[in-house]
């Protein structure tokens, strides 16, 4: 079981940080669109009137300059967008199950006995594997339309499944996490301890 625990810690934690990194690139592409989309438009400013004329010559000076070395907004840069937090968000899904980490309201848990809280765990996690079942069946149904269709983005023109298949990759990650999880808290209602979610007071 330890050896298990390891391995599905890992996949879903690598999951995460590929999902972190994604944001990242996501956050830096984004800032560079819209400095870029800024600095255009000082590029172009007309000035309407008179006394604004020095202030205006200095900002067209400015993003002249830069859009000379090449600022500029990034094309498709909304589409990426879209397609790269969608992966992220599947990508999270299963670290936060394997901690625990979704939201749970304990305001009567600690007036439970430590057998009806142990069947609770399992009753949740068992309910949680069906719905990462129905999410990633739902998904590829939706992955297998996207292909079929030949669907491609309005800028960048790639397919739009390629964001479908990186978010199943997660969902997939989410199933055998859900399925561990099961696992993790029948072995915990055998054996009558009952591990605290993440953020609970002990």
């Amino acid at each position: 079981m330890d050896r298990l625990a390891a391995w599905v810690a890992f996949i879903a934690r690598w999951m995460a940080l590929a999902g972190g990194f994604v944001l990242v690139v996501l956050t830096v592409l984004t800032v560079v669109s819209i400095s870029g989309r800024a600095i255009l438009t000082m590029a172009n400013l007309h000035d309407p009137q008179s006394w604004l004329t020095a202030f205006y010559a200095v900002l067209r000076a400015i993003g002249g300059f830069f859009n000379g070395l090449g600022a500029r907004p990034i094309p498709g840069d909304y589409e990426l967008v879209e397609a790269g937090t969608a992966f992220a968000i599947f990508a999270f899904l299963p670290w936060c199950h394997l901690n625990r980490g979704h939201a749970a309201v304990d305001v009567l848990a600690s007036w439970f006995p430590g057998l009806m809280n142990r069947v609770i765990d399992v009753i949740a996690n068992l309910l949680m594997l069906a719905v990462a079942l129905l999410i990633a069946w739902r998904h590829w149904l939706g992955t297998l339309d996207k292909i079929s269709y030949g669907e491609t983005t309005f800028i960048l023109q790639f397919p739009v499944w390629w964001g479908y298949a990186a978010g199943m990759v997660g969902a997939v990650v989410f199933i055998v996490v859900a399925a561990f999880c099961l696992a993790r808290s029948i072995a915990d209602f055998a054996s009558g301890h009952r591990a605290e979610r993440s953020g609970a007071a002990p």
